[in-house]
């Protein structure tokens, strides 16, 4: 498995309660720009539309040498789960509070293109800031042990 793209600010912003595997419905060029790391998950989210899941603002920049087949660069996206699946997940994005948002574009052993989908809660500030001290002591105790040996 090789990771292409990591979106770092969902796990700041939301609390990951389950992650889904889905695959994507690309076109060639989306493929080719993914693989050269031009994807921008701000404000990417997964929805439910008449049974099928799809993923919405995910902003994957034309490719350069693409001339006329280029895609439309926020297009909505067919994610591509197993029915079981996609009703687990709207059952759970029923819930209040409760968003799909995209954690990482991966490419997986059979070189097909692969999105892992968190179940995701927001996250209140104060639990941001607890976080970010729990990281800050973790980190003072570990650079004071460090400076002891």
């Amino acid at each position: 498995m090789k990771i292409l793209v990591k979106n770092r600010k969902a796990f700041h912003h939301y609390v990951v309660l389950e992650k889904i595997e889905a695959g994507l419905s690309l076109v060639g060029t989306e493929v080719k720009s993914i693989r050269d790391g031009k994807v921008n998950f701000a404000d990417c989210y997964a929805a439910l539309e008449s049974n099928e899941m799809f993923i919405k603002n995910l902003d994957i920049q034309p490719y350069e040498k693409g001339n006329v087949f280029n895609h439309e660069p926020k297009r909505k996206r067919k994610l591509l789960l197993h029915r079981r699946e996609i009703v687990k997940a709207g059952v759970s994005l029923d819930e209040k509070g409760l968003s799909l948002i995209p954690l990482m574009l991966y490419v997986n052993d059979r070189g097909r293109i692969k999105v892992e989908l968190g179940l995701c809660k927001y996250r209140k500030n104060i639990d941001k800031r607890q976080d970010m001290d729990k990281k800050e002591a973790s980190r003072t105790v570990r650079n004071i042990l460090k400076s002891m040996k």
